[in-house]
């Protein structure tokens, strides 16, 4: 994908009420896409296929939540922290930071939440 299709695939998504819904609540905290769903009053594919385009522009992060009583579930996490856009001489740049852990980070988290 270049880098223009990659602009535009996030501006698109970014206007997108749904899409900003759901990454503005998991930038807070990890959720699953049922508490998503009850959290706006969304329909479980309309957020499934928002977490689907999130997570294939890499802006979301999906692992595994792992309750006590043995129910495993999903939970998505905002991969990033910005967004910039600049325009200087007709071209666009822009730069996404994002704010992915790396497998040492995920499994110590996922140790210190049992």
């Amino acid at each position: 994908m270049s880098d223009d299709e990659q602009l535009d695939d996030i501006v698109d998504l970014l206007a997108d009420e749904y899409a900003r819904l759901i990454l503005r609540a998991i930038s807070v905290e990890p959720l699953s896409a049922g508490e998503l769903s009850q959290k706006y009053d969304m329909s479980p594919p309309t957020v499934y296929r928002r977490l689907e385009r999130l997570q294939d522009l890499e802006l979301v992060d999906a692992r595994q939540r792992i309750d006590p009583d043995g129910h495993h579930s999903k939970e998505y996490a905002a991969a990033l922290s910005g967004i910039q856009i600049s325009l200087e001489n007709g071209i666009y740049e822009f730069d996404v930071e994002r704010t992915k852990q790396d497998a040492a980070d995920r499994f110590t988290t996922l140790i210190e939440d049992l």
